[in-house]
């Protein structure tokens, strides 16, 4: 990599575009890129950095550039088509995220970090854990970036969608689970599974993979796998003595035979756990200093969009991309957890509608677990704006369904003060949370 080159992203706001062009800006590179005017939240990172923004338009697109375009954009996109005609012609280079993420790779001693739901925590958990004992660049999917010079570990996100990972070949592999997700593009679930073993035989020292998923116990490797989980009978490294309480977990570490530590943890829910021992494998086989592990992972504040608290008064609201029934679990569970004595309240955005549709009785089911629901209207993606299912649909289907809120119908929200409330979704869900705190906020100075 040439660092006379300049890069631009076309669609830089995207959650692994903006955290990738923070990488390469950090590494000395020249980056600028393009998107949407509607503001983001991977937006502030990007103009803190000094990386210029613009408005889509053919004009942007300079030779001598290296063009990255993003996934969600086609050949006739107004930039893409102008890059693909100078490519064309000799002028610029047109890359994928991808490729240039498979460059980093080949850098340093790589892991990657996949799994329907869950990469995202893992990816932040063990990217803090490294950055605090050896110099770590790392690429997460909340829009984290971050490049150092000749690091010793790259930690990155990689994702499923599309077989976008299939083309990575890092020393290590992560996978949280296999689930049947993105029903606009696979097929079922043995369709995800093959995508995974196929992103798995190019791993060049081994994966270590959660034993619970049946799916993931399907895998067929040329590379060692090494099971991690609860059981010490089926798993190479196991988690014992947890304890749950909410300050966090914490547990004792094997493997196989071999005591590793006891480790605390600031999160809550099984997952919590099931990451934070997957770090420590990863560690262990590293040869990382234990106590230095523990260290970092009791320091970790989490990643953005992933249980995100914050306070309105007495208000307490918590922010998460959960956006599949497993991941509406896992997110209720940690919430159980944190506040055993206070109500639920979820307030879930649907995402896509052909999700939506797949999923509608597990969605149901898992939403069920709080105790009060509101939903949004269904959010469309790019590539499917309608479809044969609406909110109200779903929630008929919903015993703790209370009705569909807004940014401009907040107010419902307002009967269960007492509750804690839970915003997920993968969406433009914050534009009604931000409505929910503001009133919260004019309703607290009103009493004062």
């Amino acid at each position: 990599m040439d660092k006379e080159t300049s890069y631009y992203f076309i669609g830089i706001k995207g959650s692994g575009m903006s955290a990738l062009a923070r990488i390469l800006h950090d590494q000395g590179y020249q980056v600028s890129g393009s998107d949407i005017d509607e503001y983001t939240f991977t937006q502030k990172p990007l103009e803190d950095a000094g990386i210029s923004i613009k408005p889509f338009d053919a004009a942007n697109i300079k030779p001598g550039m290296t063009v990255i375009r993003g996934n969600a954009f086609e050949d006739d996109q107004v930039e893409v088509a102008q890059a693909l005609k100078m490519e064309e012609a000799g002028e610029v280079k047109v890359m994928t995220y991808p490729e240039v993420v498979e460059e980093l790779i080949q850098q340093s001693t790589s892991i990657g970090v996949a799994g329907a739901h869950g990469k995202t925590s893992t990816t932040g958990l063990l990217a803090h854990v490294l950055s605090g004992i050896a110099p770590t660049s790392y690429l997460i999917g909340d829009g984290s970036g971050k490049g150092v010079p000749d690091p010793r570990f790259f930690v990155f996100e990689a994702d499923e969608y599309r077989r976008h990972f299939k083309d990575y070949h890092p020393d290590y592999a992560i996978m949280t689970n296999i689930d049947f997700d993105h029903p606009d593009y696979y097929t079922g679930i043995d369709d995800v599974r093959s995508a995974f073993e196929e992103f798995g035989s190019h791993v060049k020292k081994g994966v270590f993979a959660w034993g619970d998923d049946p799916q993931l116990r399907q895998l067929h490797l040329d590379v060692p796998i090494y099971y991690y989980g609860t059981n010490p009978e089926t798993d190479d490294f196991y988690a014992t003595n947890i304890k749950r309480s909410t300050k966090g977990s914490a547990f004792d570490a094997y493997y196989h035979d071999e005591f590793l530590g006891t480790y605390e943890v600031p999160l809550y829910g099984q997952h919590g756990v099931l990451n934070s021992l997957a770090v420590v494998a990863i560690a262990h086989f590293e040869d990382m200093d234990k106590d230095l592990v523990k260290k970092e992972l009791l320091s970790f504040k989490g990643v953005k969009r992933r249980f995100t608290e914050k306070q309105v008064g007495p208000v307490t609201i918590i922010d998460d991309y959960a956006h599949h029934p497993s991941e509406i679990k896992a997110t209720i569970d940690a919430a159980r957890q944190k506040y055993p004595d206070r109500e639920i309240v979820a307030v879930f955005q649907p995402h896509t509608f052909s999700r939506t549709i797949a999923y509608k009785e597990d969605f149901a089911k898992t939403l069920d677990l709080a105790d009060h629901v509101y939903l949004t209207d269904i959010f469309a993606s790019a590539r499917e704006k309608k479809g044969n299912i609406s909110s109200e649909e779903l929630g008929a289907e919903i015993s703790k369904f209370r009705g569909i809120v807004s940014p401009e119908n907040v107010a419902p929200l307002l009967d269960h003060e007492d509750g804690v409330f839970v915003f997920m979704g993968a969406g433009d869900l914050q534009n009604t949370e931000f409505a929910f705190e503001k009133l919260l906020a004019n309703t607290q100075t009103n009493l004062q």
